[in-house]
């Protein structure tokens, strides 16, 4: 880290120079300013992680209205994978800028919204028809999802599991697990939704995945039944609820079942997808493929754009017109995407995916050797979390996680917590970062660590 006294540069993207720099204490009186204006200005329900005022971000790091360079260790929750404010992106939607900004895909189409289509339906696990349709947000694509499946297998209820988070609109939330935030007092929720054991193999005593799988599939044939049953929805490594990585064989028992049953599997890879956890998608590291495939987040670079990408059997089943929106695909999103998929693949970026993963396992493991209160490090490529516990009972221990986290915060590096408990620091960074602020980010956390 260095210490300066004037602000650094404003301008985005890789010319933002790559280090921690802090010039006033966080919050600076500029981010001071605008956290009072949000106050007066912003409903109190929309929170914020770290209370700055930012105003360029690239690379590894993101720069605030008082000069401070934070180290970035949250890519807007994996959004922006291929880095802020991405040259590729940058130009591909300024050109489609001076084009025309929108005109509603099922009014008048373009090129971009079908090329997109193409890639996803290239790009997702199997090789069997697929179509694709293209919404806003990860929720909004959720919804979609559900409704396509309900629709194709004529049956009304959705399994999700224990610890989801799968957006915030009225469906979603009844497939989220948490409550505080997201649910408590939101209610009531969409009916025929309900709620399965998950496989958490740090909590769960030694059971295989297998073993997980049978647990779930019993409570699903008891509490439900595979002729009610339109669809299983699953992240293939939880988010929010505390990236869980199911035991092996959980996954793919769970397709498997679904196939024999006429029961649609879904695959929500909103935070898991594009080269997050080191492949194109978390599904191809059990080799499942899913019926339906959600994707949102990292999708296109910063911009807002989600998809449903599945079977075409199933996809085609809805009529002409029941998909849809004024903004889903928006041409300059999709312009966007197309630019980030193709940094994903020219710039090497699912491989960066793995070398951070190599890098991030290697030092917390070392942490976790060191320090009881890890009690677990867990994760795949650029999505790895550790988890924090009383040691002498294995408790979810939150007040230790938020201590940590301010730490960081304070020390100028973002990173993001998350888990049913609060329990869990969670380590998202772009792909873009370098290894220098990579390691010298996990240095605070490990400092924050030792002092709390």
């Amino acid at each position: 880290m260095t210490l300066v006294d004037s602000p650094a540069t404003t301008s985005g993207g890789p010319s933002l120079a790559q280090e921690r720099r802090l010039v006033t204490a966080i919050p600076g009186p500029r981010s001071q300013e605008l956290m009072a204006r949000k106050a007066a200005a912003v409903a109190s329900g929309v929170g914020t992680t770290i209370p700055v005022s930012v105003v360029a971000a690239g690379g590894g790091v993101i720069v605030d209205a008082d000069g401070n360079s934070l180290i970035d260790l949250g890519s807007g929750i994996a959004v922006t994978g291929v880095g802020n404010a991405n040259p590729r992106v940058v130009e591909a939607v300024t050109a489609q800028l001076n084009a025309f900004t929108h005109t509603c895909f099922t009014v008048a189409p373009y090129d971009s919204y079908v090329a997109v289509a193409e890639k996803l339906n290239a790009l997702t696990p199997g090789d069997h028809a697929k179509r694709s349709a293209l919404f806003n947000s990860g929720a909004e694509a959720v919804e979609n999802a559900v409704k396509i499946a309900r629709n194709y297998t004529k049956k009304q209820a959705v399994v999700a599991f224990d610890h989801a988070y799968h957006g915030r609109t009225n469906l979603t939330m009844g497939l989220t697990a948490k409550n505080i935030p997201y649910k408590s007092g939101f209610g009531p929720f969409a009916p025929e939704v309900y709620r399965a054991p998950l496989s958490y193999p740090f909590r769960d005593g030694g059971l295989s995945g297998a073993e997980a799988a049978a647990r779930a599939i019993s409570q699903i044939e008891k509490q439900v039944g595979a002729e009610n049953l339109a669809a299983i929805i699953i992240e293939p490594i939880q988010g929010e609820g505390g990236f869980i990585v199911p035991a092996q064989g959980f996954l793919p028992a769970l397709v498997d079942w679904c196939r024999a049953n006429d029961v649609v599997f879904i695959a929500d890879e909103v935070q898991t997808g594009f080269g997050r956890t080191g492949a194109w998608f978390a599904s191809e590291h059990e080799g499942i493929v899913p019926d339906l495939v959600v994707t949102a987040k990292g999708i296109a670079g910063g911009l807002p754009l989600s998809a449903v990408t599945g079977r075409a059997e199933i996809m085609d089943s809805a009529m002409s017109g029941g998909l849809g929106g004024t903004y889903g695909g928006n041409p300059l999103a999709c312009a966007a995407a197309l630019a980030s998929i193709e940094s994903y693949e020219a710039d090497g970026l699912i491989e960066r995916a793995k070398q951070i993963g190599a890098v991030l396992l290697g030092r917390l493991n070392a942490l976790r050797t060191a320090d009881a209160r890890i009690g677990d490090v867990r994760g795949r490529g650029a999505m790895v979390a550790i988890e924090l516990v009383d040691p002498a009972t294995g408790a979810p221990d939150a007040v230790l996680t938020a201590k940590v986290a301010a730490h960081a915060h304070a020390n100028g590096v973002l990173v993001l917590t998350c888990g049913t408990y609060g329990n869990v620091i969670r380590f998202l960074p772009p792909l873009t970062i370098s290894d220098e602020l990579l390691v010298d980010g996990l240095g605070v956390v490990a400092e924050g660590l030792r002092t709390a």
